[in-house]
């Protein structure tokens, strides 16, 4: 992995993901103590960073595996971005996902043209399901996270970090980043040892999902105990990746770890401050700016709102309990 794929992957992606904004509210830097940038990755097609990743990995495969179709898995994010990515390619897409992941991820994934496989991510192992499939259909596995061109297009997001941070005169030493298996947070660190060496990317995890910080802290690689259970669906892995692992411990400060009702209170200020609509592992790096700011170095911070693909019960149940605070 290096600074050629990324920028090789914003050439791909040019014309086909959107440059997202990077926004600021004074509300939300009273509350945080310090000038917060957000970059509102939730408003990327699909809802997620996630079509960044996808539409490099799909842009890049040979006419004969295009032809043939692609397979991933997802719990929902990831899995949006590939079916909308080969829909657009004119291919098929096959997405396992978990059978616990929100309702409307597995209904948008299926309207987007994609065949969805569920599972019990309890009792299979949706590797085991993804390389069985992806054998005996002939299908390309695009893993959501331990892939170099997924990687490589989730890196563009840091080259317009880079640029816009630049823009706005943000002068911060953190990048916050919503972090599960790594494949995001890895590949702005690599952009931004290139293009912007003075930012430090640091993982965000919600509690009792924290494999990325303890590995960090550890020098290895440390799984979660558990593999479900959290409202931060989006960035739940069981560890992270062998590729992404090595970068994250080279280019990454301390990891960070959330609450879960802090996501929920993130989630309604975003709503209310930025008219941003976040799901709760989205919100985890805002969460880490707004409630743990005795963590974070320098008077500005950057935030990455990694998506919004929220379903509607639990959006209603971030804005009643704490709607009245933001």
């Amino acid at each position: 992995m290096n600074i050629d794929m990324i920028e090789a992957a914003a050439k791909r992606i040019e014309g086909h993901a959107r440059r997202t904004p990077l926004l600021t509210s004074p509300f939300i830097d009273k509350i945080a103590g310090r000038r917060v940038f957000v970059k509102t990755e939730a408003l990327q097609h699909t809802g997620s960073f996630k079509f960044r990743g996808a539409w490099s990995a799909v842009s890049a495969l040979e006419q004969d595996a295009l032809k043939a179709g692609v397979i991933a898995f997802s719990s929902g994010n990831h899995a949006q971005g590939v079916a909308l990515a080969a829909r657009e390619y004119g291919t098929s897409a096959v997405i396992i996902m978990p059978a616990d992941a929100p309702a409307m991820k597995i209904d948008n994934t299926r309207a987007l043209g994609a065949e969805v496989v569920l599972y019990d991510r309890d009792t299979e192992d949706r590797d085991e399901i993804g390389d069985r499939l992806s054998s005996e259909r002939g299908l390309t596995l695009i893993k959501p996270f331990d892939e170099p061109l997924v990687i490589a297009g989730q890196g563009t997001v840091g080259l317009e970090i880079a640029e816009q941070a630049a823009e706005l005169g943000a002068d911060a030493n953190d990048v916050l980043v919503c972090c599960g298996g790594g494949g995001l947070t890895s590949g702005i660190a690599l952009a931004l040892e290139a293009k912007a060496p003075s930012l430090r990317v640091r993982p965000v995890e919600p509690e009792h999902f924290d494999d990325v910080t303890r590995s960090l802290a550890a020098g290895e690689i440390k799984r979660n105990a558990r593999t479900s259970g959290s409202l931060c669906d989006a960035i739940i892995t069981p560890q992270p990746g062998n590729v992404t692992f090595p970068i994250l411990k080279r280019l990454c400060g301390p990891g960070l770890v959330v609450p879960e009702e802090n996501c929920l209170r993130a989630m309604a200020v975003a709503f209310s401050r930025l008219k941003v609509v976040l799901e709760p592992g989205g919100a985890v790096a805002l969460a880490a700016a707004l409630y743990h700011g005795d963590q974070i170095d320098g008077d500005d911070v950057i935030v990455v709102a990694s998506g919004g693909n929220v379903d509607a019960e639990v959006f209603q149940m971030a804005l009643t309990k704490y709607g009245q605070d933001a």
